[in-house]
């Protein structure tokens, strides 16, 4: 939705191709996160039935596994169609984020380097969307800035499956540091990437002061949110509370970054 939203917004006049292009450029990434979400289910089955997560469809016994892999089988290969019809490169740096993704499912979410595949996936969004619609980068800092975002919504994720990751024996990066250093990194990470935001709204020359003002209230609540999360380790002995959090968090800052483009 993110990568649809900013294809749209960075387009001087909305045109009928650059709208078909923004479309493109949201279903294929649609086809990638399917392909993510279902490798993702079918990696954990093992994991997830000995940790006895009921909010997983596999273990649930909700599906058959390898009714899931087949669906990932075949949105990896939607994805792979999709992308090739995209062109300036977006569709090689989706494929990129993509397989970035299932590394992590893979096995690197088990390592020191876990936080990786977040920021490569996640900063590559903005590339795609901008590629795709403009045929060039965005700016440095929104690239930085979206990696961030990744990163930290990776830390307050983990929070919620301590119990979980300790029975199944998964030690990426913030299990290892704990639930509540990984919420202080969360805010950390966050309130960088407003900051790299911020100067992108503040230096920028095409937006009036209504869209300015408004961008940067939406930056510094979701700081605000994230330093709020961290400050009350919600999340500790709340389950997902963190995550939903930070995604609060982050909605906000795509927001008011979508506001200024």
């Amino acid at each position: 939705m993110f990568v649809t939203a900013y294809a749209l917004a960075v387009q001087d006049g909305l045109s009928a191709d650059g709208f078909r292009t923004a479309v493109a450029v949201g279903v294929a990434v649609l086809a990638g996160q399917l392909c993510v979400g279902w490798s993702n289910d079918a990696f954990d089955a093992e994991r997830d039935r000995v940790a006895q997560r009921s909010d997983k469809p596999i273990s649930a016994g909700l599906v058959d596994e390898r009714v899931i892999q087949a669906g990932a089988g075949l949105a990896a290969a939607a994805a792979i169609l999709l992308s090739w019809r995209l062109d300036h490169g977006a569709g090689l740096c989706h494929l990129i984020a993509v397989l970035s993704a299932i590394g992590y499912n893979a096995g690197l979410k088990g390592t020191v380097v876990s936080p990786l595949p977040y920021l490569v996936s996640f900063g590559l969004l903005p590339v795609i969307a901008s590629l795709a619609v403009l045929a060039q980068a965005p700016p440095t800092s929104t690239i930085v800035a979206a990696a961030l975002l990744g990163a930290g919504a990776h830390f307050a994720n983990t929070v919620g499956d301590t119990e979980a990751d300790a029975i199944t024996g998964v030690r990426g990066l913030p299990q290892r540091i704990g639930p509540a250093r990984s919420l202080t990194v969360m805010a950390v990470l966050i309130a960088l990437a407003a900051g790299g935001l911020l100067i992108g709204v503040i230096g920028s020359d095409g937006i009036g002061t209504l869209r300015r003002l408004l961008s940067v209230v939406l930056l510094v609540a979701g700081v605000g949110l994230a330093l709020a999360g961290a400050v009350g380790r919600v999340g500790i002995l709340g389950g997902h509370a963190a995550f939903r959090l930070t995604l609060g968090s982050v909605a906000l800052l795509v927001a008011g970054f979508l506001v200024a483009a």
